[in-house]
C-alpha cells in the first residue's frame, strides 16, 4: 500500500520554514514568492507550529492586526497534526478530512521536519496512478496503437 514517502520521492521534501520570531508580513511574502499555502514553524530542526493561509486571514486579517508588527508565535496553529513517511496514504487522507487540513508536516523517529505534503499532492499522487492504470488497461484491451508506423 502506498505511503507518504512514495509522494515524498516524487514532490522532494524541501520544505520552507519559518522562525516563531519571524513577522507575519515576512512569512506572507515568503509565502507569496513561493506560490504556497503554508509555513512549518520550527525551532531546534523540530516542528512547533504551522503558519497558513487560514491563519492569515483568522488570526491577522479578522482582528485588524498588523502583519509588520505581529509576531509567527502570536498567530501561528501550535497543534499540529504530523505524520511519518511510512505513514499510509488512506490514513493521511483521513487525517486531512478529519482534522480540515489542508497540509501535513512528515517528520523522522527524531520528530526533525524530513517533508511535508499537502491535500493537493496527495489528489496529484492518487491521479496520477489512476492514469497510469488506465493507460496499462487500454494497452491490455486494445494493444499498442502508437506504434510509430503510419498506415
Amino acid at each position: 500500500m502506498p505511503a507518504i514517502k512514495d509522494i515524498l520521492a516524487n514532490k522532494g521534501s524541501q520544505v520552507l520554514s519559518v522562525s516563531k520570531s519571524a513577522t507575519v508580513m515576512d512569512a506572507a511574502l515568503l509565502m507569496n514568492e513561493h506560490k504556497i499555502g503554508a509555513l512549518v514553524v520550527v525551532e531546534n530542526k523540530q516542528v512547533i507550529g504551522i503558519f497558513t493561509e487560514r491563519d492569515v486571514l483568522q488570526r491577522v486579517v479578522a482582528v485588524t492586526r498588523d502583519p509588520a508588527k505581529t509576531r509567527i508565535s502570536d498567530v501561528m496553529t501550535t497543534e499540529v497534526a504530523c505524520a511519518r513517511p511510512e505513514t499510509k496514504i488512506d490514513e493521511a487522507r483521513s487525517v486531512f478530512k478529519n482534522r480540515r487540513i489542508r497540509h501535513l508536516p512528515v517528520i523522522d523517529d527524531n520528530k526533525q521536519l524530513v517533508g511535508l505534503i499537502s491535500i493537493g499532492d496527495l489528489n496529484a499522487y492518487e491521479i496520477n496512478g489512476q492514469e497510469t492504470t488506465i493507460h496499462f488497461l487500454h494497452e491490455y484491451l486494445y494493444g499498442t496503437t502508437d506504434t510509430g508506423h503510419t498506415a
